[in-house]
């Protein structure tokens, strides 16, 4: 693997990763625009690396107030809850879906599906809500917006996210998407979807990591792979803060156009 290829493919991890427009319709499209082979699982362990570390050093601070109890602890077993509906269908129906829903087709039906349901979502999105002072203590910090997600709102999140394993759905798009019709705000739906990512992405690249250590493929030049996953972190870094501030004044209309694009240009591309 090259460095070009190391660097493109760690830009689009990191970006589609978090940001809600379908990273299988662009990993899709990035190899086939590009006459590439696939990466292998060591690039893809790596890769995933790369935006775990990232969600890890976004959400550092909330991740210690919830460990410390700074942050109210009933977050941590929502978010551990909600994570085992993707977590099982992961283990149940990964295979088949990897074996049989990869067509370009589907992944462009299901990244415009999805966008137009984004839309009704943002529609009906309920006012930024903004930090509130506890009554404890004077001097007590404002409660985070994520202290107020229900039990109810968590679990259903949490549900959606399994559709996600359906390619075109987009993670975060379809947690997002959930957490609006809950009736989060958009920023709060965003931050809590992505906290929510950080279980899902671990086992995510620690199976691949298994399943290359099972299948002793080699892990190829060090270089392109350390580019790989400096590059998927830093985007998606980037790819979290951008969202989590644009969504505290804007909407999810611009991601919704694009997604509407991206399933046109795979169309175009596969059935010319």
């Amino acid at each position: 693997m090259s460095y070009a290829h190391a660097l493109v493919l760690g830009l689009v991890q990191g970006l589609t990763e978090f940001l809600p427009v379908s990273s299988s319709g662009h990993l899709i499209l990035v190899p086939h625009v590009f006459g590439w082979p696939d990466q292998g699982l060591a690039v893809d362990a790596a890769l995933h690396l790369g935006t775990l570390a990232a969600l890890l050093a976004y959400f550092r601070t909330e991740i210690f107030d919830l460990f410390s109890g700074a942050m109210d602890r009933r977050l941590g077993v929502i978010i551990v809850l909600a994570t085992i509906p993707g977590a099982v269908a992961g283990v149940l129906f990964a295979k088949q879906i990897e074996a049989n829903f990869r067509s370009p087709l589907l992944i462009a039906a299901t990244t415009a599906f999805w966008g137009l349901v984004m839309l009704l979502a943002d529609r009906q999105a309920r006012p930024v809500s903004s930090p509130q002072r506890t009554r404890r203590n004077p001097g007590d910090r404002p409660d985070d917006p994520l202290e107020r997600v229900g039990w109810a709102q968590g679990i259903t999140v949490g549900i959606a996210q399994a559709l996600a394993l359906i390619p075109g759905t987009s993670r975060s798009g379809i947690t997002i998407t959930t957490g609006l019709f809950t009736g989060l705000d958009r920023p709060t739906a965003a931050r809590y979807a992505f906290l929510l990512g950080i279980p899902i992405t671990a086992g995510a690249g620690l199976k691949e990591a298994l399943h290359l250590l099972r299948s002793g493929e080699h892990v190829g030049d060090t270089g392109p792979i350390l580019v790989a996953v400096l590059v998927s972190f830093l985007a998606g870094w980037f790819a979290v803060w951008f969202l989590v501030n644009y969504l505290k004044r804007r909407s999810l209309l611009p991601f919704v156009i694009y997604r509407l694009l991206l399933a046109a240009v795979i169309v175009a591309v596969w059935y010319r």
